[in-house]
């Protein structure tokens, strides 16, 4: 079946939440692609993208994805549907930044979908829809000790820029790190 990207809605909140939170984190409750309400725990252990090594707690929260919404009216999150039918297979967080210049965050696939090509799909349309909205360089941040999946991206045409951000360490809106070494690394990508 194709896949297929919108944005996404209020109504759809709840679901990127759990989604983000099983993908990045492996919390949110576990599921599988059937049940709307993700209940079957074997999905914790799916995700190879999973960063429960170096932080703990959910990833994200509805109110925090509704707030960042609300504060950026420009930004869209984008949803990425195999069957309507179905729940959500994967999201993503598209920002503009300055004229050409986009932000990309907050990738996340159903763990059980990963490795199928899903996330390198959606990653392409993510980044079409963005250069179809004048998008010229796409730009992200990985948290450092995160090297398979900054690999996986420089794959896709990203390189590392030798930015850097700190990590929000006391700011616990993302997990509580446990790590005293984590910080952010930014990755760029001319379309």
């Amino acid at each position: 079946m194709p896949l297929t990207l919108r944005p996404a809605e209020i109504a759809d909140i709840p679901t990127i939440a759990k989604l983000m939170n099983i993908a990045y984190r492996g919390t949110g409750g576990g599921g599988s692609r059937t049940d709307a309400n993700w209940t079957d725990a074997s999905w914790t252990d799916a995700s190879w993208t999973n960063e429960s090594d170096y932080i703990k707690g959910d990833r994200t929260s509805e109110a925090s994805l509704r707030e960042e919404l609300a504060r950026k009216p420009d930004s869209t999150f984008l949803i990425a549907e195999i069957d309507s039918d179905l729940p959500i297979c994967g999201c993503v967080w598209l920002e503009p930044l300055a004229t050409g210049n986009w932000y990309l965050g907050s990738l996340s696939i159903d763990p059980q979908q990963q490795n199928s090509g899903l996330g390198r799909s959606l990653l392409q349309m993510a980044e079409q829809w963005a250069k179809n909205r004048g998008a010229r360089v796409i730009e992200m941040h990985v948290v450092n000790v995160r090297d398979t999946l900054i690999a996986w991206y420089e794959r896709r045409g990203y390189h590392l820029t030798g930015v850097t951000h700190p990590f929000p360490y006391g700011d616990h809106r993302f997990g509580t790190p446990l790590r005293d070494d984590l910080g952010f690394v930014v990755l760029e990508k001319q379309l």
